[in-house]
């Protein structure tokens, strides 16, 4: 009779000697190697790993990192989904955070070896792709952004009772406003607002007048709202700044988006300040963007408060390179034409026919996602694959994330970049496998 192979589990420190798991352990640490090698020796306790495949079976079982986020497939058809991270980097921007992970001259002049600004170059960077703006400021998400603002103008903040929106999450915009201590004056009704409105309520503890763009939902019939030009014309002589949050970071009309409001028109309309996500349509990394008028700017800058918000020298790196090098992700993914991506579905779904699945080419509609353009539908292509399909996808590696409709499983192409078609190919493949 052959000995119980469960007396001949691999010991820990025979298991951490060998060279691979050694190197593995340099990479990740020592205790993510280890945790892996104890769940290894407890499938071969079970009976269900032969002893000598313990090593290989650590190394399959460790992650690519030492981090717990996995790289995904976006194939939902959601250009920025909040989900899954909203933008992905460009590789651009992905090497300027590499570059800048180590000890970098963020704050440092190198020429008289003093204190220089932080993050000149990103808000450079900025105010060069905004030329209505005359400065910039940077903070960690556009809702700094907004509690900055609130708090620094301080005073009575006069906003559209229509514009008091909820973005998502339970996250409302006047809940954020009133917890900086900032009073908030409501004007006109919820579907309804004039200019009169807002001028009848300007006084002497006026901080600001804040436009706030509504994002993911649309109101429609008896309505009427006062656009950034009409307003600040409105308001020019009282000495009140007018403050726009247009939400999703463009920088400038976009021929498929026609409806949506960007920063460099806003500002040209006559907004005093611009706030924005540059991880939105700007394509780039979390962050709250503040263009406009310089002395405003510079107010924000040295209030307390900003210091609590400021953005890491990894953020700043990331955003300039996404502004000053080549067009990001999620730009591409707007730009997109139609009947490349149709080409691209007929050629995956004809690999995985020929693979014997049911895999079929369909048309489909995409969206921006991140609360932008919430009616303007963006025509795509999709790979059908029968509903089983989804669940076993997101739990493969990589994991992979469609849609259902209809009782399919849809792969839409527009949120994924060609070079990720064999990847995607190779996960299909790979559950079908396990299927049969």
């Amino acid at each position: 009779m052959s000995p119980d192979p469960r007396r001949r589990v691999p010991r820990t420190d025979a298991l951490l000697a060998d060279p691979r798991l050694v190197a593995a352990a340099g990479r990740l640490g020592r205790d993510l190697v280890k945790a892996a090698v104890q769940g290894v020796q407890q499938r071969v306790r079970d009976g269900r790993l032969d002893p000598d495949d313990a090593a290989d079976a650590v190394l399959a079982a460790l992650p690519t990192t030492a981090g717990s986020l996995r790289p995904v497939l976006n194939a939902t058809g959601v250009l920025v989904h909040t989900n899954l991270g909203r933008a992905p980097l460009s590789p651009a921007a992905v090497e300027a955070v590499v570059a800048a992970s180590g000890t970098t001259d963020v704050e440092l002049d190198l020429v008289t070896g003093r204190r220089g600004p932080r993050g000149e170059a990103a808000l450079a960077a900025l105010v060069d792709a905004v030329p209505a703006a005359e400065a910039a400021l940077v903070v960690n998400n556009c809702a700094a952004a907004l509690a900055l603002v609130a708090t620094a103008l301080g005073g009575e903040l006069v906003i559209a009772r229509g514009e008091l929106v909820e973005i998502g999450d339970g996250f409302r915009i006047p809940e954020l406003l009133e917890a900086t201590g900032a009073r908030l004056r409501e004007v006109g009704t919820t579907n309804r607002v004039a200019l009169e409105d807002y001028r009848r309520v300007l006084g002497p503890g006026t901080g600001a007048v804040l436009k706030v763009h509504p994002s993911n939902f649309v109101v429609r019939g008896f309505t009427r709202a006062v656009p950034v030009a009409e307003l600040a014309a409105g308001l020019a002589g009282s000495g009140v700044p007018l403050v726009a949050d247009v939400g999703s970071g463009l920088l400038r009309p976009h021929p498929v988006l026609p409806d949506e409001p960007d920063l460099q028109t806003t500002l040209a309309d006559g907004a005093d300040l611009v706030l924005a996500s540059g991880d939105k349509l700007l394509g780039g990394p979390q962050a709250g963007l503040v263009l406009g008028r310089a002395d405003l700017v510079q107010r924000l800058r040295r209030h307390p408060l900003y210091r609590a918000f400021r953005v890491d020298k990894t953020t700043l790196a990331a955003l300039e390179a996404t502004l000053r090098g080549p067009q990001p992700p999620v730009q591409r993914m707007l730009a997109a034409d139609v009947d490349g991506l149709r080409r691209r579905a007929a050629a995956l779904a004809a690999r995985l026919t020929v693979a014997g699945l049911d895999a079929v080419a369909v048309d489909s509609q995409a969206r921006v996602g991140g609360g932008g353009a919430p009616e303007h539908p963006l025509p795509s292509a999709a790979v059908s694959l029968p509903a089983q399909f989804a669940v076993p996808l997101r739990a493969g590696t990589p994991p992979v994330v469609g849609y259902l409709a209809a009782d399919r499983t849809l792969l839409d192409l527009r949120s994924l970049p060609p070079a990720h078609d064999e990847a995607l190919a190779a996960a299909v493949l790979e559950v079908a496998r396990r299927w049969t």
